[in-house]
């Protein structure tokens, strides 16, 4: 299956004696420069009928054609899997997944993902890379995701990921007392020795993560984190490196601190959550159509506001 692209463009005279390719990307800008110079080499974007090089030098008045075709991989089997859709339009949805839902299909998890989900509940994503999908939540996070319903849409608001304008706001639950609001600015990269995790590493990606206390209680906190960087894994990561993780975190938490004081009530919950208490609650960004800048907001799953409601009671209890 193929999505046919066709478009012109007249090159206007302020952009002579510019690339071919740097033109082009002014001109379409709903496709990267990347895939721009693809269609370029391969004679699917010509200059007045000609076949150039990206690196050519345009003089202004010619006219750039763009014939090609996307071809779509159906690898993935559309599957009937629960989330709740909060918004749609044509052009994105957003969504509030799940703690437990895997994004998208990996080694280990070939099916039964929020991508599988996507294609059963909206056939036309077959037609973008990734069902629409532009960024992830781990498994066990729960919380807001955006996803594109076409390929232009798709572009932008990766761009916009990219810009580090696309603001992402979580709710945590962590380890110990964090004294201070503030900012963890440190690289992850992959880890040295398991694979599977990340860590703080010298010649790690650039990672910063903003995080402000919301209540403090006997041996632990409740933070609320915003990403301006967007690492795999990165709250846990840096948290953990803090010294304070998040609660149930199965990978970067450490073993089970039971705390010293507190309720059997409370002593149970902790032992007992079993993923990290990890939710992405707001999600604001420029509409990719509209340009209008929109957000939404969704509560906490029961789980953590029985987290937080067993803390609150245990601190109230102490004091």
């Amino acid at each position: 299956m193929y999505q046919e692209i066709q478009l012109t463009a007249l090159v206007p005279e302020k952009l002579g004696s510019d690339r071919l390719d740097q033109i082009a990307a002014i001109l379409f800008p709903d496709y990267s420069r990347a895939r721009l110079q693809l269609w370029i080499k391969a004679g699917e974007l010509t200059v007045d009928g000609n076949h150039l090089r990206p690196k050519d030098k345009l003089y202004g008045g010619e006219l750039l054609e763009i014939n090609t075709r996307l071809e779509v991989i159906e690898e993935n089997l559309p599957q009937e899997i629960e989330f709740v859709t909060i918004y749609e339009d044509d052009h994105i949805i957003v969504i509030n997944k799940p703690a437990g839902l895997v994004t998208h299909p990996a080694p280990g998890n070939r099916d039964k993902t929020l991508l599988n989900g996507l294609l059963y509940r909206y056939a036309e994503l077959g037609m973008v890379p990734r069902a629409g999908i532009v960024h992830r939540l781990d498994r066990d996070t729960s919380g807001l995701m955006v996803v594109a319903r076409n390929i232009v849409s798709q572009n932008k608001l990766v761009a916009q990921l990219q810009a580090r304008s696309m603001t992402r706001l979580y709710e945590a639950v962590v380890y110990g007392i964090v004294k201070n609001s503030g900012t963890i600015n440190l690289p992850i990269g992959r880890h040295p020795v398991n694979r599977k995790k990340m860590s703080v590493r010298e010649n790690g990606r650039e990672a910063i993560t903003h995080y402000r206390i919301l209540q403090a209680f006997a041996a632990h906190t409740h933070l609320a984190v915003k990403l301006e960087t967007g690492r795999t894994h990165q709250i846990r990561v840096h948290l953990g490196y803090k010294r304070h993780p998040l609660v149930g975190d199965p990978v970067y938490g450490g073993t089970f601190r039971n705390p010293a004081t507190g309720s059997v009530e409370l002593k149970s919950v902790l032992a007992n959550f079993k993923r990290q208490a990890l939710h992405a609650r707001e999600l604001e960004l420029d509409h990719p159509s509209t340009g209008e800048r929109v957000s939404w907001n969704v509560d906490l799953p029961p789980d953590m506001l029985e987290l937080l409601r067993i803390l609150i009671d245990n601190r109230e209890q102490v004091t």
